[in-house]
């Protein structure tokens, strides 16, 4: 008996050290992977940035078109990112907290995007609101400009972001399960009380680049102008505006991670229960 359990130890501990060595293993793997294709991309975008100094970096970035491509950046993102918001969360509590007819047919049109190259999904866009789509002789009957405008942009990269936010929101409230909502209800609250209650888009290049129409200074947005520097031999000032795109992309890394380190306590026991 005493010899089995002596093998059983045994055995245990080599398993328990091979484990350890393919932890280690895998670890390094991804270690290795990240810096390659991470890190390294992301610091090669600021040595290249700041290679003529700081001072040309900072001229670069007050340079009027790509100023303008800042602000339209800022401006779509400020569109686009409430819009999916709303969108993501109906839809994600309509597919959580409802059984209906064709539930099925709207999580697959949630992942459209996903399937759908952006270039195609600007040339819809073109087909449906240019001057020869379908709509276009009435738009432009009533002075109303949606292709190589501000609105194109919107609605293009609004197309191509919207199903972030619901497959972010959608396993967390099925999760959570209906049973707060059928205790609201037992206690009288209404469908829209329970609600209120419980209540990609900078760097999007392919879409937007289709329906911009690429007019320097007014429907150019960071990444294509970083596109445009780039072609013009202007390194040093596209690398700036990349950098800059990459910030953008930090920040919000920086705020989502902190956003989950606040409400993980609360997450996890919505969870729980």
């Amino acid at each position: 008996m005493a010899d089995v359990s002596l093998n059983l130890s045994a055995a245990s501990t080599g398993a328990t050290t091979e484990s350890r060595a393919t932890r280690g293993l895998l670890i390094g793997v991804a270690v290795v992977f990240l810096a390659l294709f991470l890190l390294l991309p992301l610091v090669t975008v600021f040595v290249e940035a700041l290679r003529s100094g700081v001072g040309a970096y900072f001229s670069a970035l007050g340079e009027s078109d790509t100023v303008s491509s800042i602000r339209l950046t800022l401006i779509v993102a400020a569109i686009s990112v409430p819009a999916n918001l709303v969108f993501g969360l109906a839809a994600s509590w309509a597919i959580a907290k409802f059984e209906f007819v064709g539930k099925s047919v709207l999580i697959t049109l949630i992942d459209l995007p996903f399937s759908v190259s952006p270039v195609t999904s600007g040339l819809i866009y073109v087909l449906i609101f240019g001057a020869q789509g379908y709509l276009g002789p009435w738009l432009q009957a009533h002075h109303i400009q949606i292709i190589f405008a501000l609105p194109g942009i919107a609605l293009a990269t609004v197309f191509v972001t919207f199903p972030f936010v619901a497959r972010e929101l959608i396993p967390i409230m099925q999760e959570q399960g209906t049973l707060e909502e059928e205790a609201a209800v037992s206690l009288g609250a209404g469908g829209w009380s329970t609600f209120l209650r419980n209540a990609r888009a900078m760097g999007e290049f392919g879409a937007v680049s289709v329906v911009s129409g690429h007019i320097r200074g007014l429907t150019d947005t960071m990444p294509l102008q970083v596109e445009i520097l780039y072609n013009d031999y202007a390194y040093a000032a596209a690398f700036a505006v990349a950098s800059l795109l990459a910030l953008l992309a930090l920040v919000t890394l920086a705020v989502k991670t902190l956003l989950e380190w606040r409400f993980a306590g609360e997450i996890a026991s919505q969870r729980r229960h």
